[in-house]
């Protein structure tokens, strides 16, 4: 071993060391709880091959791990110190405008000032749906965590605590905490967190992989937002023509309302129905609905009787439009397919089916019209906190049509065509955010095994 690599392997060793020492010393000084975590070195079943010159421990010998307190409905205030929460944490950045929750100034002082949040800390999300989300908190803001939010930060700062992030983003270190998890939904704490191998080089070596990453993440990141920006510019080009055509109706239009051209306008059931395992009776709800299709292999199949009763209610067809009227994905549309199964489906209330009469209106046409208008409806209709389209509304809502059916149609081809295209330049530029997105994750993949 060359002299250069001993001094690396010297300065690893050492770090690990003075890390351990730190915690102990923290321990005895009542400043962080002893968890008793009676880890064994040298670690037997090393994740991946490292630098010798590296050393493989445990996270919770190296790091703070603090999970937030139990802060119950009761005791939030209209203002005070403010608390973390999952909706806080953002992929990169902490947004404390996100959700504004506090406690009183007396219970922060008298309970919880010990997990105050300092600058510099890394923040995680360890539960539900965001689970693993990381920040780096950058702000001078007083605030402490709260359920399901924990900090990470190297004992005395005596590691890189962006290495530390950056490794909070890794697909290891995300399978790795998962591999832990015990219930049905994910839920993550100390005993997990501190179980996971962290491969640690010495300061200088986690200083130069930060250093890498930043430049690397910095020009992937600025290719990425122009990606974005594309995608977004083609989706809003294809909205303004859609909508132009619409708003600017020709000689031989004429103004209706979508009723009465619509031989139905209906929602599913408002209650539920009993499921029954390969009836062939299905059940949909707005998460089966995609553009162009339905999922009938992910739904729910119900008993015959069940059936029967709200099949009378959306009398399901082949071409009818189905259409999401609820929530955070109102406004997607399908047709019924032609498939013999269309016949033996009905839906939940969260989606609207919407028969057009063929002889007024071409269905592909009054589809194209429901895009276009979806967010005048939604505007109009229900006010309340969840987005929601009211059948009254649709039925009432106007219309521009072409009396003539041919040219209906001829419309319809035009906007095929250029959705077509849309699509096709859609899928290139979100092939290029996936593939910038999966280089980041090589990166930091050979970078936490030293390939770098």
């Amino acid at each position: 071993m060359s002299n250069k690599n001993s001094i690396m392997d010297f300065s690893a060793q050492k770090l690990f060391e003075q890390l351990k020492s730190t915690k102990e010393k923290l321990i005895t000084e009542k400043k962080i709880m002893d968890k008793k975590d009676k880890h064994i070195y040298p670690i037997s079943d090393i994740p991946f091959s490292i630098p010798e010159n590296w050393e493989w421990c445990y996270l919770s010998d190296i790091s703070i791990i603090q999970e937030g307190p139990g802060i119950r409905k009761h005791q939030y205030e209209n203002e005070g110190v403010q608390f973390l929460t999952v909706t806080n944490i953002l992929e990169g950045a902490v947004d404390l405008e996100k959700s504004k929750k506090y406690i009183s100034n007396d219970e922060y002082d008298n309970k919880y000032s010990h997990f105050t949040i300092n600058k510099g800390d890394i923040v995680t999300a360890c539960s539900g749906a965001s689970w693993g989300k990381s920040a780096i908190f950058n702000t001078n803001d007083k605030l402490i965590l709260n359920t399901s939010t924990l900090r990470l930060r190297f004992y005395n700062d005596l590691g890189n605590n962006k290495y530390l992030y950056y490794l909070t983003k890794t697909t290891y270190f995300k399978k790795n905490l998962s591999s832990h998890s015990t219930g049905q939904q994910p839920n993550y704490g100390y005993s997990h967190y501190s179980k996971i191998p962290i491969p640690l080089p010495s300061i200088e070596e986690q200083k130069r992989i930060v250093s890498l990453l930043d430049r690397s993440f910095e020009v992937i990141d600025k290719a990425k937002a122009n990606a974005e920006q594309n995608l977004k510019n083609a989706k809003e080009l294809f909205e303004s023509y859609l909508n132009n055509i619409f708003e600017n109706k020709g000689k031989d239009w004429e103004e209706r309302q979508l009723g009465e051209v619509c031989s139905l306008i209906t929602d599913g059931k408002h209650g539920n129905c009993e499921n029954e395992v390969n009836s062939g009776y299905f059940f949909l709800s707005a998460k089966d609905i995609r553009d162009n299709t339905l999922l009938f292999n992910n739904g729910r199949q119900i008993t015959e009787k069940d059936f029967l009763e709200t099949h009378q209610r959306t009398d399901l067809k082949p071409g009818d439009i189905c259409m999401i009227n609820t929530g955070a994905t109102i406004g997607r549309i399908s047709f019924a397919p032609d498939d013999s199964r269309t016949f033996r489906t009905t839906f939940q209330k969260s989606v609207a089916v919407i028969k057009p009469i063929r002889s007024l209106i071409n269905n592909h046409y009054c589809r194209y019209l429901l895009v276009s208008d979806v967010k005048k409806l939604v505007k109009i209709s229900s006010g309340t906190a969840v987005p929601n389209l009211l059948l009254g509304d649709l039925k009432r809502h106007k219309i521009n049509i072409p009396k003539s059916l041919q040219e209906q149609k001829q419309i319809v081809q035009k906007l095929d065509k250029l959705s077509a295209e849309t699509k096709n330049i859609e899928t290139i530029y979100q092939k290029k955010i996936t593939n910038l997105e999966e280089l980041k994750k090589s990166i930091l993949q050979k970078a936490f095994r030293g390939e770098l």
